[in-house]
């Protein structure tokens, strides 16, 4: 089998090359990623040189260039990790995040028909159906929740979902999306929640926090999330969303506080910062359809998963380094300095 993973040196599409990689060394994974501020070769170093892997630079916006790898590689499955991911980011310039998640999708897709791909997965997230209030802890997010966005990287994730459900509907191309839970856990790019703490608080920096810390997330190790995407390029049913969630619900706060205990370091490296605008208040995904239909079991609760991410971290010093750009710095400046 021929696997195309966009996004791939990115953090989820790259744990996912590692796990396929190693796991099927009889299919072949091709990478294609535009090496964007959170793309890193680095990242794929480990797999580089295996027999059954390939990387390849490139934007999936690019039509001329995706239709020639598609027929020159005439890939079985494709899986779209490629996108624009922060909601920050995605404030301060929305139609970067249009132009990615939804015409670079659209590419993919048209391509995927024209070669006759086998599986096109969309790789999305729980933030497509908002939030849920903190008062009622016994309310989940299903795959029959209704679509209701609150920024623009939501909306645009979201409208990629519409186009990948639409192309099967009008085109019958054969497609799978699954919605996951926030992902922690080995290269993640250090200005999301986790590894930004844990970087600053090994250098007596300070921890910035939105509001009063109190939003909710439900936390999903990296891991199982390939795990659960492999489950469902391989066994799941054509034209189904898969919810996948960590069964790991968090305040931000509490995140933050167990990283500090982890290392030993003082809570008072908190700051709390100006809120997001509209800061989502809580995340949490049944991910029962999964469980029952394609028997998917997630291996880390969030204590073992956290400990051993900043483990990870600890032993990785020179990678987090390395990727601290200059862009990178500019942004967080820009984004937490206010």
């Amino acid at each position: 089998m021929k696997i195309l993973v966009t996004g791939g040196a990115g953090f989820i599409g790259g744990n996912f090359s590692h796990y396929m990689v190693n796991k099927y060394p009889e299919y072949k994974i091709v990478v294609l990623d535009a090496l964007t501020y959170a793309g890193n070769l680095e990242t794929l170093e480990p797999i580089m040189n295996n027999n059954n892997f390939k990387f390849v630079k490139g934007d999936i916006t690019d039509r001329n260039l995706v239709y020639k790898l598609f027929e020159e590689e005439l890939f079985d499955v494709v899986i779209n990790f490629a996108a624009e991911s922060h909601v920050d980011r995605s404030i301060e310039n929305p139609e970067l995040f249009l132009k990615t998640n939804i015409l670079g999708t659209q590419v993919l897709l048209d391509a995927s028909l024209k070669f006759n791909v086998k599986r096109y997965h969309q790789v999305s997230t729980d933030e497509v159906y908002g939030d849920l209030p903190l008062d009622r802890p016994d309310l989940f997010f299903t795959e029959e929740t209704p679509i209701h966005t609150s920024s623009p990287y939501s909306a645009s994730k979201a409208s990629s979902d519409l186009l990948v459900q639409a192309y099967n509907r009008t085109f019958g191309l054969p497609i799978t999306i699954s919605r996951c839970s926030n992902n922690y856990g080995p290269y993640h790019f250090p200005e999301k929640l986790i590894p930004l703490i844990i970087k600053n608080a090994l250098v007596d920096k300070d921890l910035p926090v939105y509001g009063k810390g109190e939003n909710v997330r439900d936390w999903l190790h990296v891991y199982d999330h390939c795990t659960a995407i492999d489950l469902i390029i391989h066994k799941g049913k054509i034209g189904e969303v898969y919810n996948i969630g960590g069964h790991n619900e968090r305040t931000n706060l509490e995140v933050v506080k167990a990283i500090l205990r982890e290392l030993n370091k003082p809570e008072t490296l908190i700051k709390y910062v100006t809120d997001r605008k509209g800061h989502d208040l809580r995340y949490a995904i049944d991910p029962t359809k999964i469980e029952n239909e394609l028997g998917w079991i997630p291996k880390y609760n969030f204590d073992t998963g956290l400990k051993q991410t900043i483990q990870w971290y600890l032993d990785n010093q020179d990678w987090v380094n390395n990727i601290i750009s200059g862009e990178y710095m500019r942004f967080m400046n820009y984004n937490y300095g206010k």
